[in-house]
């Protein structure tokens, strides 16, 4: 499971008792850009792993993430000073023994959500994306110029008028939600500066963001080879373009592209259900079976498309628009496939993703998306639906 660190509402001995070995942390505290040191990364072990002579034992499997700065997203002329942090971040990684690292190359925004408190028929709560709601924050809260462009007229008309009717509170929330930073940060964009981060990329189209990617792809992935780290990226959450900033991490296409822009194993993926299934376009099973030598982590979570499939929800594990028997069943027969082939790899490492709020944390204050007992209700009906497949493959 994941950890944001000792700040976290979702303790260690929490992910004990689901029954994690891993964690999936990072050093949130270190600005984005600079060396991650050895002392940082030994210091973030020995906390995880601080009661483990008298506990199940856990240790720090899998960085998530070890950021991309933006200058290197946005191809300026300090991305190789940056690039060669990285590069040192990746050997000291190593050094102390974590073979995992994810990032992302999403622009600006980590990831975008309209509400993170939407109910369920059954009382528990679920991050959702609204278009309608987003077009409401772009068109007449942020008012970006040349924003009516990317909507249809119908929506803007309509996010118009829902405006029009809302309170200064609502107003506030949905500007809190749509800038919230990233991950395990608290922190969120100042509205009035937030403008100016777009304006950075107002010459940076798809294709400028695509040879940026492979540019720093090209750069790194080698030492992550070199050190034996596998290094995957995270699909754009959700897989299409806001706010006029381009994504290039959203298709099969795209992840094809980048995984040929330098052929070298430690070049892999995230494999996130979640954000792939948003589009329908997205042949989910099959991306994970012709992907599978290159999967080198994997998020497990579905969303379920609304009646204007540009809006969406986080739905249980097992529902949703994500074949989830067939995403696994491909994932247990790629494990198998590298045993047969020799591989001395682990088995891949799996986190359920964004689980609901539920029962007693609809009481507390968690992360978004980052509850504990939702997540391990994902996290059962997840080992159940992996324990059935690897019985039924082998009978």
């Amino acid at each position: 499971m994941r950890w944001f660190g000792p700040n976290d509402p979702v303790s260690l001995f929490d992910l004990r008792q689901a029954g994690c070995a891993g964690v999936v942390s990072a050093l949130h505290q270190l600005p984005v850009g600079t060396v991650w040191p050895v002392a940082d990364i030994r210091a973030h072990q020995q906390l995880i792993e601080a009661d483990n002579a008298t506990h199940a034992p856990l240790h720090w499997a899998v960085v998530e993430s070890l950021p991309v700065h933006e200058d290197i997203k946005k191809g300026r002329p300090s991305r190789d000073q940056y690039i060669a942090h990285y590069q040192a971040s990746l050997r000291n990684l190593a050094a102390c023994g974590v073979r995992t690292v994810c990032y992302n190359f999403m622009p600006v925004l980590d990831w975008s959500r309209t509400d993170l408190t939407h109910e369920l028929p059954d009382g528990s709560r679920a991050l959702r994306f609204v278009w309608q709601e987003f077009a409401i924050f772009d068109l007449c809260i942020l008012q970006r110029p040349g924003a009516e462009a990317d909507y249809e007229p119908a929506v803007a008309e309509a996010a118009r008028q829902q405006f029009a009717g809302m309170g200064p509170e609502a107003i506030a929330q949905l500007t809190n939600t749509t800038l919230l930073g990233l991950p395990g940060s608290e922190e969120a964009f100042e509205l009035a500066t937030f403008q100016e981060y777009l304006n950075e990329y107002a010459t940076i189209d798809a294709a400028a963001l695509r040879e940026n990617l492979h540019y720093f792809i090209r750069a790194v992935a080698p030492v992550a080879q070199e050190v034996g780290i596998g290094l995957c990226i995270h699909p754009d959450d959700p897989p299409f373009p806001l706010l006029g900033l381009p994504r290039v991490v959203s298709t099969e296409v795209d992840l094809a592209g980048l995984l040929a822009a330098c052929d070298v194993p430690a070049n892999g993926l995230t494999f996130c259900t979640g954000s792939l299934g948003v589009r329908a376009d997205n042949d989910v099973v099959g991306m994970a079976e012709r992907f599978g030598p290159h999967i080198h982590f994997v998020h497990l979570r579905t969303t379920k498309r609304e009646d204007n499939p540009r809006n969406f929800h986080e739905a249980d594990h097992l529902a949703g628009d994500v074949d989830m028997y067939g995403v696994v069943r491909a994932l247990v027969r790629e494990e198998a496939r590298r045993a047969a082939a020799g591989s001395n790899a682990p088995p891949l490492p799996m986190r359920p993703d964004h689980g609901h709020q539920m029962l007693d944390d609809l009481h507390k204050k968690t992360y978004p998306g980052y509850s504990a007992i939702g997540r391990l209700r994902g996290l059962a009906e997840l080992r159940g639906l992996e324990y059935g497949i690897r019985r039924a493959l082998a009978e």
